[in-house]
């Protein structure tokens, strides 16, 4: 089984690669659309800006393949900013489109509490879902998802208001938190995804 891990530009890739080899799995950087391509797990992951990250991405020419293969429930980790890339659009990066697998915007908290969220948060999933559990996650962000697309089984945290901490969807797993920082309960997640059917 192949793990291929996008270099997001803006991402901490040295904790997920290592997450990942915790794990048992041989992940590597892809290079070029036929890595991304011929990959049996891809990860996208993020820390930084939206704008940063879809450059990033068109440039090196993974938006549609990304977007095929995310409608096609192909085996698609997205992490942090890689989950808001997602979204058609984001208060983060005014002009910017995203992915647009969904056709929610990301919003950013509201100016009642702490911004950027960074710590410790509770996680609460849907019944039914196969990767997401109840516990407690890592999360560095200052925006969110507000509402769970159509389709979508979720997970949801607590900060300013209910927010989406995660959904799933087949083999595709998308964490607002940051599995591979998430202690014990992080590992079973993301075990649990390299663990999926495909």
């Amino acid at each position: 089984m192949s793990v291929v891990v996008l270099p997001t530009g803006t991402a901490n890739i040295a904790s997920v690669l290592a997450a990942l080899r915790r794990l048992g799995a041989d992940p590597s950087l892809a290079h070029s659309v036929d890595d991304v391509e011929r990959g049996d797990r891809v990860v996208v992951p993020g820390v930084g800006s939206f704008g940063a990250a879809m450059e990033t991405l068109n440039n090196a020419g993974f938006r549609h393949l990304l977007r095929e293969r995310i409608g096609a429930g192909r085996p698609t980790l997205a992490v942090c900013v890689g989950m808001q890339l997602l979204a058609s659009a984001s208060d983060e990066s005014d002009g910017v489109t995203g992915l647009s697998v969904l056709e929610e915007a990301v919003k950013r908290y509201p100016e009642t509490v702490r911004v950027p969220q960074l710590g410790w948060n509770e996680v609460s999933a849907d019944p039914g879902s196969r990767f997401l559990t109840d516990g407690w996650a890592y999360f560095a962000n200052s925006y969110r998802f507000e509402t769970v697309p159509p389709g979508w089984t979720a997970a949801f945290s607590d900060h300013g208001g209910r927010f989406v901490a995660a959904i799933e969807r087949g083999d595709v797993l998308a964490c607002q938190f940051h599995p591979e920082l998430s202690g014990d309960w992080g590992s079973q997640v993301l075990g649990r995804w390299l663990g999926g059917t495909a």
